[in-house]
């Protein structure tokens, strides 16, 4: 086993990722209150987080390129309407290069466990070093994951996947050392990740066998023409990428209105679903409509928005096929239908979902995991979706049901971040230890989220998407989706609710000088009976004196020390 180091780092603030969530916090950190005295900690060898583990060919954002980057640092420089993975990349890595968070960040460093210190008032972290498997520690104020929620990809258990002769591996650990070139290449799923492999590969494969596990609407994505002329316009025009991203965000919230269980909602749905339909039939093939076209509500699994996929069904080396797959061989993949021949499988089968903070132990106040805590509401549940009871100064970004559905993920990281730093200035000012939120509270939030899902095309029954499955791929109650517009969680954000939040105050200074006097007047009292009964020990002899004045005084002295300790809260 490594060896362990005994020194224990510290910093005021530590967040878990270095993905969207811990740049923006950093830099958030730096502009509110000037603060740099946060590290970030990363299981990976470079920052991104999602966006760097996720190398895949033609790995794109599906939301419009103007929305998806922090509002305080819109980007006007753009190639095209809908980014891909490496503009992404660059865009946080230009981030953190200007708010100096780079020298901030600890790679290779994947934290395993995380206990809080009650009194200390701090949170100690194990992590562990990839590199060299030593364990080190950090302590810290205040902690904030920013793990996310598709981290872990679920790969299916297929039966023979030991004997494939070929390559094969998940699209989120994409084996770029492989050449598809003049290969037989299978892809598993056909969610957003397959519909954007399968343009970006199909012309370099000798064939390319895409097998389809569930349906998806593929709606057609906007188009926005001369967009590298939009580009141009932003970076001269003032105003006009903030009135460009104002008029996205709208549009995008305006789509909500078709994910309630109402009358009004469903004849949205039903013009929502009759424009895709035959948008979807317009461009794939006709012997594909049925395995591709679904029949349940747009909206109950995250629309599809990739441009180039439908066409590309329409290459001659092309196979699309929805039969289940029976087992692995050596040779490829074996269906009802027989034997598929491969030398390359790559899974798009997506992630564990509904699994936060995973193989992070987090024991908070008394000793309660995160994951006993949430045993509790039998999944995980965060009051305003940041926050636990019994778990003081940590924080979660994109926490339990934040999943939006329809809008830019990067606006509800900002919208917690600055909600989180709102709430905690009153630590940060002296005048409390910690904060944490009441279990009432909690409970209240999470049975509003709840009760908000039952009326939404996420309900349980009205489809099975990925919201509402647990690491197993069971179904499981939904802890990823909110039931209501972000517009509502941006307010609850900008408004804290200060009644339900549980702060520790700390000691005044007057306070704090009366214990120092007390502790000084019982130190005193206690030396003044001790030499009394030194004197009386050579008075009267040892015998009895010891036990009278000598061994009273002390044990005087510490049961007043200890009444002071519980009277003032001193550490």
């Amino acid at each position: 086993m490594a060896a362990e180091k005994d020194s224990i780092t510290y910093s005021q603030f530590a967040c878990i990722g270095t993905g969207f969530s811990g740049i923006g916090l950093g830099a958030t950190l730096k502009r509110w209150y000037n603060i740099t005295d946060v590290v970030l900690f990363e299981r990976e060898s470079k920052l991104g987080g999602t966006w760097h583990i996720n190398q895949y060919p033609g790995c794109a954002c599906d939301v419009p390129s103007p929305l998806y980057s922090f509002s305080f640092e819109p980007n006007g420089d753009w190639k095209q309407l809908f980014n891909v993975q490496t503009d992404i990349l660059d865009y946080l890595t230009n981030i953190s290069e200007k708010y100096g968070l780079l020298s901030k960040m600890r790679f290779n460093s994947t934290v395993e466990r995380c206990e809080w210190n009650e009194a200390r008032a701090r949170w100690r972290m194990d992590i562990r070093d990839n590199t060299t498997g030593t364990v080190f520690y950090h302590e810290c104020k205040f902690l904030f994951s920013g793990v996310g929620q598709l981290i872990q990809p679920r790969i299916p258990d297929f039966p023979g996947a030991e004997t494939f002769k070929g390559d094969m591996f998940h699209a989120a650990r994409w084996n770029h050392d492989v050449s598809l070139k003049d290969k037989n290449v299978i892809v598993v799923g056909n969610g957003c990740t397959a519909d954007q492999i399968v343009p970006a590969i199909v012309k370099e494969t000798k064939t390319l066998t895409q097998i389809v596990r569930s349906k998806h609407w593929i709606v057609k994505p906007p188009v926005m023409p001369n967009f590298r002329l939009m580009s141009f316009l932003f970076k001269r025009i003032p105003g006009l990428l903030n009135l460009m991203r104002l008029a996205i965000w709208l549009a995008l919230e305006n789509s909500w209105r078709a994910f309630y269980l109402t009358k009004y909602a469903a004849r949205l749905r039903k013009a929502k679903e009759a424009s895709t339909r035959a948008y979807m039939k317009k461009l794939a093939p006709a012997k594909y409509h049925d395995m591709l076209i679904p029949d349940f509500p747009i909206g109950c699994k995250r629309r599809i928005f990739n441009p180039g996929y439908l066409e590309s069904l329409n290459e001659d080396n092309l196979t699309l096929m929805d039969s289940k797959i029976l087992e692995i061989v050596p040779e490829g993949v074996r269906t009802k239908e027989g034997v598929i021949e491969a030398d390359v499988i790559a899974l798009a089968t997506g992630y564990t979902t509904n699994s936060f903070l995973p193989r992070i132990e987090v024991v908070g106040r008394n000793g309660e995991t995160a994951e006993e805590h949430w045993k509790k509401t039998d999944g995980a549940a965060a009051y305003n979706a940041t926050l636990l009871s019994g778990f003081p100064n940590f924080f979660m970004i994109l926490g339990p049901n934040t999943v939006t559905g329809h809008t830019s993920t990067v606006f509800a990281i900002e919208n917690a971040i600055n909600y989180s730093l709102r709430i905690i200035k009153p630590v940060l000012d002296g005048e409390a230890v910690s904060i944490d939120c009441l279990q009432d509270a909690e409970d209240r939030w999470d049975q509003r989220i709840q009760d908000g899902l039952k009326n939404t095309v996420w309900a349980d029954g009205i489809c099975n998407n990925w919201y509402s499955r647990n690491a197993e791929g069971k179904q499981a109650r939904n802890s990823s989706t909110y039931p209501f517009t972000q517009s509502d969680y941006w307010y609850r954000c900008l408004f804290p609710v200060y009644e339900d939040l549980k702060y520790t105050p700390a000691l005044d200074r007057r306070t704090k000088r009366l214990g120092r006097y007390i502790k000084i007047a019982a130190f005193a009292l206690a030396l003044f009976a001790s030499v009394k009964a030194v004197r009386a020990v050579r008075e009267d002899g040892l015998k009895n004196i010891v036990q009278g004045y000598a061994m009273q005084a002390f044990v005087k002295y510490h049961m007043l020390h200890m009444r002071i300790q519980e009277l003032i809260g001193a550490k």
